[in-house]
């Protein structure tokens, strides 16, 4: 005896979203062609609340959304820095910087003078 686990990708929507999808797609493109412009950013809107309601109805947007709300609620674990930190660590950053570039032109001056002088000769 088999027993058979496949789940549907779409959650049980199957032919509603497929005639959904269809018939925004027909409503979407009498729209943009004959809507005045002025109506533009309205329908516009109405476009992606349409998009963003077809994907929620789906599998794969119902985990895109679960994604984003969990991905929020990780968000608000997040401690920032104060301002002194964030400063304190901006001077830093700043200092190592200057530090690393004047050690760089060291360098670099050590192999010039090395290089011409020493190995080429010239003055």
């Amino acid at each position: 005896m088999t027993r058979s686990n496949s789940k549907s990708v779409d959650g049980g929507a199957g032919n509603s979203v497929i005639l959904f999808s269809l018939a925004f797609l027909i409503l979407a493109g009498a729209g943009f062609y004959f809507l005045p412009k002025q109506y533009f950013l309205l329908f516009s809107l109405f476009l992606v609340l349409c998009v963003v309601l077809l994907l929620a109805t789906l599998g794969y947007g119902k985990k895109f959304f679960n994604f984003s709300l969990e991905s929020y609620r990780e968000l608000k674990k997040v401690v920032w820095p104060s301002r002194k930190e964030t400063g304190q660590t901006t001077l830093i950053v700043f200092l190592f910087v200057t530090l690393v570039a004047i050690f760089l032109w060291g360098v670099d001056k050590l192999l010039e003078w090395s290089v011409f002088t020493l190995v080429l000769g010239w003055k």
